[in-house]
Order: C-alpha cells, then sequence, then structure tokens
C-alpha cells in the first residue's frame, strides 16, 4: 500500500488517486513513479485514469512523469492517459506547458470513462 495514492478500477479504468496534496518532493516523486510505471510495465494497464482532486502543488518532476508515462502508454496498441480532478491553478500549469493539448483532462472520473 502506497501512503501517496491508491489504485482501483472503474470500468475498463485502472484509476489512481492521489492521497496527498503536494507533488513536489523529489524522493515521493520517485517512488510515485516507480509505483505508477509498475501498473504499466508489469500490471499491463493500458487504460490509466489519474485523479489530481486533492492536489494543489505540482513540480516539473511531476509533469515529466506524467510525459513519459504519456509516451510509455503511446506505445502499446489500444491504450490510454487520462487525467481528472485537476483543480483551477494545477490545469493553468498544464496549459501553460501545453500539456493541456496532449493530455486528456476530465472534470470527473465518470466523466473521463464515458
Amino acid at each position: 500500500m502506497d501512503p501517496f495514492f491508491s489504485v482501483g478500477k472503474l470500468g475498463e479504468f485502472t484509476v489512481v488517486e492521489f492521497k496527498t496534496a503536494s507533488l513536489m518532493n523529489a524522493m515521493e516523486l520517485e517512488r510515485i513513479a516507480q509505483g505508477i510505471y509498475r501498473l504499466v510495465d508489469e500490471g499491463g494497464a493500458k487504460l490509466l485514469l489519474m485523479d489530481f482532486t486533492p492536489v494543489e502543488y505540482l513540480s516539473s518532476q511531476a509533469i515529466g512523469i506524467l510525459v513519459g508515462l504519456n509516451k510509455r502508454l503511446s506505445q502499446v496498441p489500444g491504450s490510454k492517459l487520462a487525467l481528472c480532478g485537476v483543480r483551477p491553478q494545477l490545469m493553468q500549469l498544464l496549459k501553460i506547458t501545453r500539456l493541456d493539448r496532449m493530455l486528456k483532462v476530465f472534470k470527473t472520473q465518470q466523466d473521463a470513462v464515458k
């Protein structure tokens, strides 16, 4: 059990729900990245939904993890990465970095699954 996120299923999606308000600590982010990459590489998760509801702060390292995850999934046929629960300030960051064009962002988990 990871203290920074939990994993569940919603329909065909593997859902990663963050449990922390800050994704800024480099050591924590390394653990998070390893856990999420393991879901894809070893767990076979092809449809991944990341729920950022409690997250208020996101570092450039966290953005790099999202980009890397998107790249890994883009190489697997039939896979998708979607985000939900993105607060306005984080959405602004995604827009500034133009990641809003690369990543699918939805308001809720239910919206993403539709």
